[in-house]
């Protein structure tokens, strides 16, 4: 049997008064749209008692050999009653999915606004598999379902509530034999509530840990290859795709018991309507023509109990989806929900003149661990002069990843402090090139750049000649998964545009230009230099020859600062950097242990 997952080992999963809480405040809004529509539903609901009635007219009227304009005369109000009502009942749909598609809107702008200002270690922690999860498959479950159980409640408890008085209106007996169902109805649904809401939410978790597994795979796919993971993960995948599979089937299962049981019911009420019908006629209490309106009330009541009752299973699966969609909304420890929270601050040359004399990175005191896990980072200290590039250099696992992302913000600090005097912009080299022209890649950095600064950035940094000369049409030409995919170095020179447009006080280069091995390598460090010249940055050195062109050196080694001076100090010296730049000019190639630290 296949063990319960447990949703709180990603994001949280919100209370059911928390989530409904939470979908008031994004209707709060649409109350006056939200109102208009149920008003609509309710004259819909009315409209609809016509057809049974002038059906049932309609018997009696030809039982009784009527004449020929009486029986027109019905068969038009049955066909004018099927268009109004019809008519009325698009337009209150129409009005309550607009309602809830603006709601979910909110609350999906809610939860992309909280994942943003998260700390990126709160995110890793949590994995951005359950997060891709509740953005796209809750997303989607509430927005398919939402109007659906909307319309389908309001219509059906107005339709019952309505058909029992008209029931009782053509005969009180009909009203009692429609009762035998309700004890059918009541069981099931609190047999329903008791067993499948666990069934979905362990389903969603399934589901999150299994775009975990899959997303992991195809992100790392380069290191899965290069160590022979692929196995390894396929059978990862395998595993976590079974069990969604198999939480699916249970939850399946568990309906198809629902519907059965729902099936009885309409069984027996049909029976005991029937029933109730003949012995009425037979005994005069009632005509022919009553006794068939009542049996098409009853029938006219099968879609919306059965919407009523079917809508349970829906609400019980957008249920679970919202209560994760607001369980990321409340996740502690974000920023305040403020745009200047999360845009980054540029400071400009009028402004730096306030700021004199004050570094605009500082480390101080720094100690940090992943989790429960060994410190991987203790007691750094370090400085970064304003304009100064300084190079972080250390064998992998040395935790210069690691203290690159605790600058940007990316962790936060066990112990120590970390300064930065504006909002520092990160470089690594996962450069993403989205589904757009080349102008509208590098424009997204700076939207109001003109393609003079578009070409200025890409002259700066040498993607002139190495990336828009290139292409057939220039800065229109399509890039990305729709157009044309560029190289690596062409990537690393498309995001390195990218920086000088948005042009920073602070810049991290987290491997950025990791071009390793190829005849572009020299260019790549032209350009990174040409992108920092003028900033605060700091490079995380893939290769020698970039820490050779920067003002200062930085060894790292099992977490600590262990040389730190210009380059040419420190390969005049007999310490580890002087070791490594021995071993680099005389192979002139990057170093095995060097290399990218994904475990960073």
């Amino acid at each position: 049997m296949t063990e319960t997952i447990n949703p709180s080992a990603r994001f949280p999963v919100a209370s059911g008064r928390r989530t409904w809480q939470a979908v008031r405040e994004s209707l709060n809004l649409s109350r006056a749209a939200l109102a208009s529509g149920v008003a609509v539903l309710v004259v819909a609901s009315l409209v609809g008692f016509v057809a049974p009635v002038a059906l049932g007219r309609l018997v009696d009227v030809v039982s009784a050999r009527g004449t020929d304009g009486d029986v027109v005369a019905l068969v038009v109000v049955m066909a004018v009653a099927g268009v109004i009502g019809g008519a009325l009942n698009g337009l209150a749909y129409s009005l309550t999915a607009g309602v809830m598609e603006t709601g979910l809107a909110r609350l999906r702008e809610r939860m992309v606004r909280r994942a943003l200002t998260l700390p990126w270690s709160v995110v890793e922690r949590a994995g951005t598999g359950d997060l891709v999860s509740r953005a796209s498959n809750d997303v989607r479950q509430v927005a398919d379902t939402g109007p659906r159980v909307v319309n389908a409640l309001t219509t059906a408890l107005l339709t019952i509530g309505l058909t029992f008085v008209a029931m009782a209106g053509v005969n009180p007996w009909f009203a009692l034999a429609l009762l035998l169902i309700l004890p059918v109805h009541v069981i099931t649904v609190r047999w329903y509530l008791r067993t499948v809401p666990e069934l979905y939410v362990s389903e969603r978790a399934a589901e999150a840990e299994s775009s975990r597994a899959l997303l992991s795979g195809l992100r790392g796919h380069d290191t899965v290859l290069a160590y022979g993971l692929n196995y390894q993960h396929i059978a990862g995948v395998a595993t976590t795709s079974w069990t969604t599979a198999e939480w699916s089937i249970r939850a399946r299962r568990m309906v198809n018991r629902f519907f059965s049981r729902l099936n009885f019911a309409e069984f027996l009420g049909m029976s005991a309507l029937l029933l109730t019908g003949f012995w009425l006629v037979r005994r005069d209490a009632a005509s022919i023509g009553e006794a068939t309106t009542a049996v098409l009330f009853f029938l006219r009541l099968f879609n919306p109990i059965n919407q009523l009752l079917f809508v349970v299973d829906d609400m019980q699966s957008a249920a679970a989806s919202l209560s994760r969609i607001v369980g990321v909304i409340d996740v502690p420890g974000g920023r305040d929900d403020d745009p200047e929270a999360i845009t980054p601050t540029r400071v400009e040359p009028a402004d730096l003149a306030d700021h004199a004399g004050t570094a605009p990175v500082r480390v101080r005191d720094l100690t940090f661990h992943y989790e429960d896990g060994p410190d991987v980072l203790h007691r750094i200290d370090l400085t970064l002069a304003r304009g100064e590039e300084v190079a972080l250099v250390g064998t992998t696992g040395a935790g210069k990843s690691t203290l690159a992302g605790l600058i940007c913000g990316l962790h936060e600090p066990a112990d120590g402090e970390v300064s930065v005097a504006s909002a520092p912009v990160l470089l690594t080299q996962e450069t993403h090139v989205f589904n757009a022209s080349l102008r509208e890649n590098l424009t997204l950095a700076r939207p109001e750049a003109t393609d003079e600064d578009v070409l200025a950035a890409c002259r700066r940094v040498g993607a002139d000649t190495g990336l828009v000369a290139m292409l057939t049409d220039g800065l229109d030409t399509p890039v990305g998964a729709g157009g044309l995919l560029l190289t690596g170095q062409q990537t690393q020179l498309l995001a390195l545009a990218r920086l000088v447009l948005l042009d920073p006080t602070v810049a991290v280069l987290d491997e950025a230009t990791a071009e390793a091995g190829s005849s572009a390598a020299d260019q790549l460090d032209a350009a990174a230099a040409a992108a920092l010249s003028g900033r605060t940055a700091l490079v995380v050195a893939h290769r020698l020859s970039q820490a050779a062109r920067t003002d200062r050196v930085v060894v790292l080694e099992h977490g600590r600062i262990v040389e730190e001076g210009t380059h040419a100090d420190l390969a005049a010296g007999t310490g580890h950097y002087a070791e490594l730049w021995r071993a680099w000019t005389r192979h002139r190639a990057p170093l095995a242990d060097i290399t990218q630290d994904p475990g960073e």
